[in-house]
């Protein structure tokens, strides 16, 4: 298994408004693409920002190329991903699942 871990960044004003385009929209990409497993959605407020961070577990490398394309590092925005977030972080990381409890 494949964990896939992104960060992104909003102003405090956007925080509410960021979750709920999350659910809506990403969420359901994610669960409609073969071979996704789950994700965890975090969130905290810092100051005057909203951190988010998004764990997505998926059964290879290769369900996560379905989702992210041949260049899976590179993370995914959506268009309405530029009325939210501070900066564009252009990696994401992953990692090998090798245990859970």
């Amino acid at each position: 298994m494949i964990a896939r871990i992104w960060h992104g960044r909003t102003r405090r004003e956007d925080y509410e408004a960021y979750t709920a385009f999350l659910k809506e929209r990403a969420i359901p990409d994610y669960r409609g693409t073969e071979g996704f497993i789950r994700l965890v959605f975090l969130r905290r407020l810092e100051e005057n920002e909203g951190h988010f961070l998004l764990i997505t577990f998926w059964e290879s490398l290769e369900a996560v190329k379905r989702f992210a394309g041949d260049d899976y590092e590179k993370a995914k925005y959506y268009p309405e991903d530029r009325d939210f977030l501070l900066e564009f972080e252009e990696k994401v990381e992953h990692y090998e699942v090798f245990a859970e409890g």
